[in-house]
């Protein structure tokens, strides 16, 4: 391809060199997507993760400011990879800054800099991009090139889909003809790039180069039980080189790996999506993990894009990821700068209800929708307002809501959402093709574990690369394992132990949600901390909560009222608690009659306190609203009886905490100084 710009690409590979030194050198086919962008006007990049993708639009970047064009504005899902992104720009001597939620007081001066052309590039969340004074402000920006960064959310085809991120074709639609487009993924199999194409629009030039990592060693494991999979861990995450990474599926299991991995002496942050100021703790660990101070990030797939750290020397999967892709693009994290990085997949038969249900969860249901589309056509309402009359858990809700203002069935002004007189449509049939779509990655990535060919060739032609071939050294290629396959017994007794031990804080509600008339209030009569058995249906004392409710009759078993009382000594001890009491059910004894075994056990004496009115069942109740309402009007103390002051409060299963705060909070209006709530099982849902 002849090079229209040969003295600006001079200028450009020598700040290259600058960057990565004297032998630095533009890979095969970096050049041509830069060419590419620059005359094609639409340009979607395909290639590895590792093979530099950010630096065909930073030099595409120089060429274009250097003849007075307009800024770069790329689009990108992550803070990390945002800061990673900002930090090579700089270095290539740009002048840049990012829009996101990090930087909101600094925005209206950012947007100021935007127009008045002094920044050469900006990066930006789709969030941040579609806020309201991003919008007011984007019509007097002069934009030189448009970048959208992780691709493969526009296609709802894709692995990691994102409603936000399909918006963006609304901008390309808005963007004159002459502003070039270039998307960039390293994970996009044929049906996701024909789509991408589709949205970029005509005449699109494509960069796609083989997709095999030289670098990774690769092996899959069949470690059913969660205590040998820990077991595994622990043996041989201290004899890894380097640091890694240990993807999970859930923020629960994040956190309880993370924990069990620093109580053993291996250095472990858990990182996954968090709000407002825990974002920080994100922050930190990121900047522990890049510093090499600590041993592997325990993650969810917040890790999963872009996240720039060469020497990663492990990724461990601690269950069985959604699909191939989302594979890919995990383990691409490791060997970037590496000759040997080890990718290790765990995976048994707990995992497939996992990944069932993120499928099965993934849109929201016609009755939703057309419930919320119905109410808001009567008028306009807020959020407040319509948690109090739809009884949806709050993500549900809130996914409902974004799909509606997505398909243009309803809009928000002013923090209160109306219905659009577009007519109600429900595309039921699309949704259900993605989750069948869903369903058969789900069962590709079941069968890369049961394949005797060469695991990155399986991966590789998953995707669409006409150049899959062995790789040589994966665990199948060399008919043997590179690691051990199974933990020892020491390790396996001390995992048990662990996974034995775990028990959740149940921490007091300290808010009323806003239900009946009345409005969001704080709480001025809280419960203690309390205490948690277990994960219900987890290994353990989780699995006997749930044997013990579906058991003919239902009993809770000896085994859980010993360690009942086990948990409960210390804090009975040093707050001279004498009184138990539970929350009573119109339909079953099994909880009354285990807080009556369990106050023999632990010396207490059993008082019973509460009644219920007849009302829903509980697990019924969807969102706070609802759930506190429905137990607000069901729970009372019975006429008559002495409160004591200091009481444990025993529930077999708890989820939303609503029914023990009500509980505790009825008790300590008729006298009661301090309740401390005690749970068999904790059975919420904490997700990606």
């Amino acid at each position: 391809m002849e090079i229209h710009y040969p003295a600006i690409f001079s200028r450009a590979n020598a700040q290259l060199v600058a960057l990565y030194g004297p032998d630095a050198r533009l890979r095969g086919g970096q050049y041509e997507a830069i060419e590419a962008t620059l005359t094609r006007r639409r340009t979607l990049v395909v290639q590895r993760t590792g093979w530099g993708k950010s630096l065909v639009y930073f030099i595409a970047t120089r060429l274009l400011r250097s003849q007075g064009k307009g800024l770069t504005l790329v689009v990108s899902p992550l803070l990390a990879l945002m800061q990673n992104q900002m930090d090579a720009a700089k270095r290539l001597g740009l002048s840049c800054d990012m829009l996101n939620s990090q930087t909101r007081d600094r925005r209206e001066d950012i947007l100021n800099g935007m127009a008045s052309g002094a920044l050469d590039l900006v990066l930006v969340t789709p969030e941040t991009l579609f806020s309201e004074d991003v919008q007011v402000m984007l019509p007097r920006i002069r934009i030189g090139l448009f970048v959208i960064d992780e691709a493969h959310c526009i296609s709802d085809w894709g692995h990691d889909f994102r409603l936000q991120y399909s918006r963006l074709r609304e901008i390309i639609q808005r963007l004159p003809s002459s502003v070039p487009v270039l998307a960039t993924t390293a994970t996009a199999n044929d049906r996701v790039v024909e789509d991408l194409t589709a949205q970029l629009g005509r005449d699109v030039y494509v960069s796609r180069g083989p997709l095999t990592r030289e670098s990774l060693w690769l092996q899959v494991m069949n470690l059913p039980d969660r205590i040998d999979r820990y077991a595994w861990l622990l043996e041989n995450v201290p004899k890894l080189p380097g640091s890694g990474i240990i993807y999970c599926l859930t923020q629960r299991d994040c956190d309880y790996l993370a924990s069990f991995l620093n109580e053993h002496g291996i250095s472990a942050r858990s990182y996954y999506s968090r709000n407002g100021d825990e974002e920080q703790k994100n922050i930190e660990a990121e900047k522990l993990f890049l510093d090499n101070r600590i041993k592997a990030l325990v993650a969810t797939i917040k890790l999963g894009m872009g996240y720039d750290k060469g020497d990663i020397a492990f990724v461990i999967h601690f269950q069985l990821p959604e699909n191939i892709v989302s594979y890919y693009q995990q383990i691409g994290r490791a060997g970037r700068s590496l000759d040997r990085a080890y990718a290790v997949l765990m995976y048994g038969s707990e995992d497939e209800d996992i990944l069932n249900y993120f499928i099965q969860t993934a849109f929201p249901t016609e009755r939703e929708t057309r419930d919320i589309y119905a109410e808001l056509s009567q008028g306009g309402l807020r959020l407040m307002d319509m948690k109090r009359r739809f009884n949806m858990r709050d993500a549900r809700l809130d996914k409902a809501l974004t799909f509606l203002q997505h398909d243009g069935l309803i809009y928000k002004e002013n923090q209160v959402y109306y219905a659009s007189p577009k007519p109600y449509f429900y595309d039921g049939a699309r949704y259900e093709g993605i989750r069948e779509t869903r369903r058969r990655e789900t069962e590709q990535m079941k069968a890369l574990t049961r394949t005797d060919e060469c695991y990155s060739q399986f991966i590789v032609r998953a995707l669409d690369d006409p150049a899959a071939r062995p790789c040589g050294h994966c665990a199948n290629c060399l008919g043997r394992p590179i690691l051990p396959t199974a933990p020892g017994e020491e390790a396996q007794r001390v995992a048990a132990a662990f996974v034995d031990g775990l028990r959740l804080t149940i921490e007091p509600r300290k808010r009323w949600p806003a239900f009946g008339d009345r409005r969001i209030s704080a709480i001025h009569l809280q419960n203690r901390e309390g205490i948690c058995l277990s994960k219900y249906g987890n290994p353990g004392y989780g699995a006997l909560v749930k044997q013990g409710k579906f058991a003919h009759p239902a009993r809770f078993s000896d085994a859980l009222v010993a360690k009942s009382a086990r948990e409960l000594a210390p804090l009975i001890r040093e707050n001279h608690i004498s009184h138990i009491t539970c929350v009573p059910s119109l339909r079953s004894d099994i909880v009354p009659e285990f807080t009556r075994r369990l106050a023999r056990r632990a010396g207490l004496e059993f008082v019973e306190l509460l009644a219920k009115h007849e009302s829903a069942p509980q697990k019924t109740m969807e969102n706070s609203a609802h759930q506190c309402e429905n137990a607000f009007n069901a729970f009372f103390v019975r006429e008559g009886v002495d409160v004591p002051e200091r009481l444990i409060l025993v529930d077999d299963v708890v989820d939303s905490g609503w029914t023990l705060t009500v509980c505790g909070y009825r008790l300590m209006e008729q006298g009661c100084q301090a309740v401390w709530p005690f749970a068999l099982a904790d059975s919420s849902h904490k997700e990606i």
